[in-house]
Order: C-alpha cells, then structure tokens, then sequence
C-alpha cells in the first residue's frame, strides 16, 4: 500500500549515516508490513552550498513544498564557519522552516528506563519521563524586524524585535491543545509577562483559546522558572508552549534530562494541505557532530524516532509508530549501546550500522 511521498535530506556530518538506517527502517515497512513511501532525496545545508553555492536551492525548496514530509538529517560544520551568514548552512534549514510555515515545533522529552542513569538528574527524577515542547517556531525575535547591526552615535547596537501577533499565538496554541487533548489533557505555557508586553499579549491569547478546550487544566509559568521547573521536577509537565527564544532554550535544557541528545526527534508542523496532512519536518534534535562524522559512531535513534513521529503525525499510522518506538525500547533494554551511551556495566558497543540491524530485529520480533 502507497502512504505517501518523503523528501529525504541527509544534509552534513553524521547525517547521511544516521539517515541510512532510516533508508533501511522505510525499506523495512515496504517489505514487512505492505507500507511503502514514494522517497526522493535532496542536498541541504553544507553539502547543498559545495554543489550549487547555496544551503538551499529554489527546485529543493519547491519539492519540500509539495511532499507529505520532509525528514532532515542535520547541517553545519567548521568547514562553513567563515561563509557569509547569507549562505551558511543553517540558512537553508530556517528557510525550509519560513517558507513551509511550520509553525508548531514539537519536541518531545522522553526517557527510556533502561537510560535513566544517564542523566545528569536523579534517577527518580527523570525515569518514565515523558513530555512536549510546543515551541512557536516562525515568528518572535528570530524573525522580527528591525534587526541588524547598526551605528549609533560613535558605536555599533545589534537589534532583534521580538514580536507577536494574535493569530500567530492563537495557531500555535491550538496546536498545543489539541496534543494536551490526546495526553493527560495539562498545559503549561511559558513566557516572560512580567517583563515582555509579548509575553503579556501571549498570556491574554492563550487564556482566550482556553476556553474552547474546557478538559485541558491549563497554568501559566514564567519561562526562567519553568527552566528551574524543568530541573527540579519534571514530571509534573505534560505538555508545555511557549514562543520561540523560549522554546529553543527550554527543549534543549530538557533534551539533556533523558541522558543524550542522541535519542530525541523533533516535528515541525504547519497548516493543513489540500489532502488534509500538515506540512511537516520531521529532524533529530542533535547536530552534525563532524568531530565523529564517518566513523560509525553516530547514534541513528533520534533520526529513526524523528521518522516514527512522521509515521503518527503525518501518515496517521500510530500503532506503526508505537511499534517502532516499542523496538527502540527493547534494543536499549538488551544493553545495545552506540558510543554516546556506553559506561555502565553489562552493555554492548555497537556501531550505527549495528544499531540499525539490532531495531530490524527487534522489528521482525514484533511480526
């Protein structure tokens, strides 16, 4: 059975290996369970730059505009750090995200039991944990304006706008929501009230798309305190929104709560196309790690995790994705290890490639 159509951008450093064995699961779902997905692959970021001069191209970002999905690997590398900021890699990821308007970032915190020693918290703390950033991911102070740097009297000022409109807190609200419906039905949004007008005007909206979702308990939490929130106790979040400066720092303090970055998938989601699924993006939290780039030492979990949410968000195949995900799980819980995630007793390196074959047969296990 076709599902639907995946633009594959493996992108820079350890992103084409950890996106080979996202190849090697689609493949699997092809063969196994009769799914199959109409995949073209594309250059983003670095490797786009070193063959057409650009992070991204105007035909690369017209085909993302008209798959059902887009699954990114990472970009960057100290190779590009003297280009001009017009062309650094990360330029043709932000431009995916603007021009798509994926407004909604959903970055979920979730640690596997048999990982919960390798946080830098308590164990107690973290294990079971399980939560959602929604983070608004295409307005705020990344993409206001005014912003430059400019001369004022005899010195340079550096300028970002942080800047909001009610229909761009409303969209991303909802989206939150509407993810707290399908959870424990708990929000918490975070921002800075106290000393933003945005963070005012943020408040005020969400309190107002509240009303129509009279089952979801909501609170309010300034964002310093939800990072301390974050720390301390975790788990007494489900899910969390909240706009995007906060939302990049709060999911990345959060990451590090379930022990590496190696494990965690992100979704970016926009409005509904014509047949009803969302432009979507779907990338491993983690970045190009060029330091271990070609060594086999990359962990593919958080790029496989990346295309599980795919398979729930944009396919509509949750219990593919619970499969997937339930796989995952058992292969950790083996004591199947990359290099991130070694140091305790009684587990065994793998590569990445040998991670892959350990989820594979975890997959025919679960037939």
């Amino acid at each position: 059975m076709s599902v639907g159509s995946l633009l594959i951008l493996p992108g820079d450093g350890i992103g084409p290996e950890v996106m080979a064995e996202v190849r090697r699961i689609i493949d699997w779902y092809g063969e196994k369970r009769d799914l199959t997905f109409d995949v073209s692959e594309d250059l983003v970021g670095g490797a786009a730059y070193d063959k057409h001069g650009t992070p991204l191209t105007d035909a690369t970002m017209d085909h993302a505009q008209e798959v059902d999905a887009v699954l990114l690997g990472a970009v960057g590398g100290p190779k590009y750090d003297d280009l001009d900021f017009s062309v650094k890699p990360e330029r043709g990821l932000l431009r995916l995200r603007k021009e798509m308007d994926l407004f909604a970032n959903l970055r979920p915190a979730q640690c596997f039991d048999a990982l919960a020693d390798f946080s830098s918290l308590k164990k107690d703390v973290v294990a079971g944990l399980d939560i959602m950033i929604v983070r608004e991911l295409t307005s705020g102070i990344y993409f206001g304006e005014p912003r430059g740097i400019f001369e004022e009297g005899n010195e340079r000022v550096g300028i970002n706008t942080q800047r909001y409109t009610e229909s761009e807190i409303d969209r991303v609200a909802r989206s939150a929501f509407e993810l707290a419906m399908k959870r424990d039905k708990k929000l918490c949004s975070m921002e800075k009230a106290n000393v933003m007008e945005s963070g005012i005007l943020w408040r005020e909206v969400v309190t107002e798309v509240a009303k129509d979702y009279p089952e979801v308990e909501l609170s309010h939490m300034y964002a310093d305190a939800g990072a301390m929130q974050l720390c301390r106790w975790p788990k007494q979040f489900d899910v969390i929104v909240t706009d995007n400066l906060f939302g990049d720092l709060l999911s990345d303090a959060a990451a590090m709560l379930t022990g590496s970055l190696g494990m965690l998938p992100s979704a970016s989601l926009g409005t509904p196309m014509e047949n009803g699924r969302p432009k979507a993006l779907y990338e491993p939290v983690h970045g190009s790690a060029p330091d271990i780039a070609g060594q086999g030492k990359a962990n593919p979990i958080a790029c496989i995790l990346s295309f599980a949410m795919a398979l729930r968000y944009s396919f509509d195949l949750g219990e593919e994705a619970d499969r997937l995900e339930a796989a995952i799980e058992q292969v950790l819980a083996d004591g199947k290890r990359t290099a991130d995630l070694l140091g305790e007793e009684g587990v065994t390196p793998v590569s990445t490639s040998g991670m892959g074959d350990a989820i594979l047969e975890a997959l025919d296990n679960s037939l």
